[in-house]
């Protein structure tokens, strides 16, 4: 699991990166390339273009936006229900639909990991850090639940100044 969430944590951190985009208009289905069919498997019909993305890229490749949201998924420990409404007559989820209050929510979040990658943690310059410490994810907070984890700092060891050093406080006995 902690790959998939390492893994997901990259990929969005090089979309992030790269992406200026922050709308798209609705698009017609487009041929993204037949998928591989694995021997004896139906061959698997094209994903049509996604629509209806306002913070992700306009031009992501249908494959690559699955990637992305099952990486989204995996950090939330969600499927995709979560954020997505079921169609009223079909009863299959209806991913352009902005009906769930929890998928705007998910925008938020997206643009604002964006903005602490692009604006803060790229200042980062510990020559120590590999690239992965200097992104935060969704899972950096979440961490598999749909609220993200409270901190509870484990107890610390207080150190006291010495005694009689500038602003030292006496120790408690």
């Amino acid at each position: 699991m902690s790959n998939r969430l390492f893994f997901a944590g990259l990929l969005m951190a090089a979309l992030a990166a790269t992406m200026s985009a922050f709308s798209q208009d609705a698009a017609p289905a487009a041929d993204s390339g037949a998928a591989q069919a694995q021997p004896g498997a139906r061959p698997r019909r094209p994903l049509p273009k996604p629509v209806n993305l306002k913070v992700l890229p306009k031009d992501i490749a249908p494959e690559e936006l699955v990637k992305i949201m099952r990486g989204y998924a995996g950090s939330l420990g969600v499927e995709c229900n979560f954020c997505h409404a079921a169609n009223a007559q079909t009863h299959k989820l209806d991913f352009a639909s902005d009906a769930k209050e929890d998928k705007s929510f998910a925008r938020t979040m997206i643009a604002m990991t964006r903005t602490i990658n692009d604006q803060y943690m790229s200042q980062i310059n510990d020559p120590d850090a590999m690239p992965a410490d200097k992104h935060v994810t969704c899972g950096t907070c979440h961490r598999g639940h749909t609220m993200p984890e409270h901190f509870v700092p484990p107890p610390e060891q207080h150190h006291h100044p010495a005694q009689g050093a500038p602003g030292a406080q006496p120790s408690p006995q």
